[in-house]
């Protein structure tokens, strides 16, 4: 209310300074003709009751109609609806303005869900139908795989690692896609964390064996309430990225007082990328130098764990390996 009072006097000093310039001139007048001036001061204080009173009146007025604006602006979607009545040929126009101007942007807002619709079904389409030739070229690859010639077997090898990469990047093609939506997605329940994490290794153990990496895995005796499909892609994004910047040694899974440890020996982050790594499409030193980096798989873990009222963090040296933490203990979600 202060702030509207203040507003209305703000607005109404042009007229106040006009009534105190018109007395003045009567006091200027009477003083100069010697005229007593008791007349002038009587109508003064007359005039003074009536201005109040008719100031107050215009106040309710202007409150009223400052009242219906603020809460016409608290309700965007109905603000053409609820414009407060006016009288004035200015304000009119205004409103018709505001009102066209709403039109417009509800028109630019529903052409551009409708647009976004139609690219999140296409690439969803796109994303389930290339899967089947990737799958088809994994089986000839197999099928083949059983040649005498060492140089032909290893380039079936590499065939068969392509094919399991550009798998990995239709899945986040998928997931990104579906980011938008995932709230509606999500299937609460109590699970196994040591299930969840085996179905993550269970993908990248042909990787494992293929760099020669030693896995140190301590069974994690945790239950955990989540969402399997989210998490365990959280979970192979993550087994991704120690095996792309691995090149020797090892990484280790285990638990650290209610968190998950996924711990590599790999080239480490810089410290001035570190606070950028949940950038989406940041790839800092290391996804420059590497090339192949899209700067897409950390953003999508941070958003899915951040869903799923969760916590990560990532402890890095150059040089000496990362660490990625993931904090799963949330006993407030309800369990379906």
């Amino acid at each position: 209310m202060i702030k509207l009072l203040g507003s209305f006097l703000k607005e109404k000093r042009g007229d106040i300074c006009l009534y105190i310039g018109f007395i003045g001139v009567f006091y200027v007048i009477f003083s100069l003709s010697n005229l007593p001036v008791d007349a002038v001061n009587y109508a003064f204080f007359l005039s003074a009751i009536w201005l109040l009173g008719y100031g107050i009146f215009k106040f309710n007025q202007y409150y009223k109609k400052g009242v219906a604006v603020i809460e016409a602006k608290q309700r965007l979607e109905e603000v053409t609806e609820n414009l407060p009545d006016t009288r004035s040929y200015i304000e009119l126009e205004y409103q018709a303005i505001i009102q066209n101007m709403y039109k417009k942007m509800s028109d630019l807002q529903s052409a551009e869900r409708i647009g976004r619709q139609e690219m999140k079904d296409y690439y969803s389409m796109w994303a389930h139908q290339i899967k089947t030739p990737i799958a088809a070229m994994k089986v000839l690859a197999q099928a083949a795989g059983d040649t005498e010639d060492a140089r032909t077997y290893e380039l079936l090898q590499d065939m068969q690692t392509e094919l399991f990469k550009t798998e990995q990047y239709v899945e986040m093609v998928l997931t990104y896609v579906r980011m938008e939506d995932m709230s509606g997605d999500l299937m609460l329940k109590e699970y196994a964390l040591d299930n969840l994490v085996k179905q993550a290794l269970k993908k990248y153990s042909r990787m494992f064996a293929m760099q020669k990496l030693a896995l140190h895995y301590e069974a994690l005796r945790v239950t955990v309430t989540t969402d399997e499909k989210w998490l365990v892609f959280v979970l192979e994004q993550i087994l991704s990225n120690a095996l792309k910047y691995t090149v020797e040694g090892s990484i280790s899974i285990y638990m650290e007082d209610d968190w998950l440890v996924i711990e590599d020996t790999g080239i480490g982050i810089c410290s001035e990328d570190l606070p950028r790594i949940f950038e989406k499409g940041f790839t800092g030193y290391n996804g420059r130098s590497d090339k192949k980096s899209t700067g897409i798989g950390l953003y999508l873990c941070k958003q899915i764990i951040e869903k799923l009222r969760c916590q990560i963090r990532v402890e890095s040296k150059l040089g000496k390996g990362t660490r990625v933490l993931l904090y799963l203990m949330k006993e407030n979600l309800q369990v379906e």
